[in-house]
């Protein structure tokens, strides 16, 4: 079941499809665009645990940061718009997550359609009209969702092998570059690399082939 809202300390399988049977992704530097533009909007609000691009959709897994986080980045967004801007006078009570995180998301999607759009020289909506979200409730779903969002490309017939496809997190545990994934809490949470790296060797659970498509 859809999730409402995002609500702060929950983990959420976020996901998104092209609108009409348009693509996403068309060039490699449409890929590596749209990971900038998801760090730079979104990295405040969210730590990332997994991620897989593939041409017409996407998915996500992160889980929303603590109130105070939101609250803090809230104040600092407010006073570079407004120097004047005092954080005293602010009342908590009045916060809403849902609305600020939904916005840092809408800004992504909608900075990434407008450069492909003038990329392209396209006009019109990209993206379909509301960014997909379901909770993740547990850690035995949490765990196979990492697995199966990695292999998505090979269940859309994209690629093989998961390794073949570039546009996952799944390589991004498994070297040392800097990344925007909270790559040690995921590499804690399978206990090593190898453990990580030898749990994606086994297909994944079909059942949540379901939960997966857009």
């Amino acid at each position: 079941m859809f999730a409402d809202t995002f609500e702060s300390e929950k983990c959420y399988h976020i996901f998104n499809h092209a609108v009409h049977g348009n693509l996403l992704f068309i060039q490699e530097t449409n890929y590596h665009y749209f990971l900038q533009q998801l760090t730079k909007h979104t990295q405040f609000v969210c730590d990332l645990y997994a991620y897989c691009l593939m041409p017409n959709h996407f998915h996500l897994l992160a889980r929303i940061k603590n109130q105070e986080a939101l609250i803090e980045y809230y104040h600092t967004r407010k006073q570079a718009k407004d120097p004047q801007y005092n954080p005293d006078n602010f009342d908590k009570t009045t916060f809403d997550t849902h609305k600020f995180v939904m916005q840092q998301f809408q800004n992504f999607c909608n900075g990434y359609a407008q450069a492909f759009n003038r990329f392209f020289n396209r006009k019109g909506v990209l993206f379909m009209d509301n960014l997909k979200r379901k909770v993740v409730k547990n850690e035995v779903y949490f765990t196979k969702l990492i697995h199966y969002i990695h292999y998505n490309p090979v269940h859309h017939g994209f690629c093989k092998d998961l390794n073949d496809w570039r546009f996952t997190s799944y390589h991004s545990f498994l070297d040392n570059r800097t990344t925007p994934l909270a790559r040690e809490y995921v590499l804690n949470w399978f206990g090593s690399p190898q453990e990580y790296s030898r749990f994606h060797q086994s297909k994944p659970d079909s059942r949540l082939a379901n939960l997966m498509e857009v």
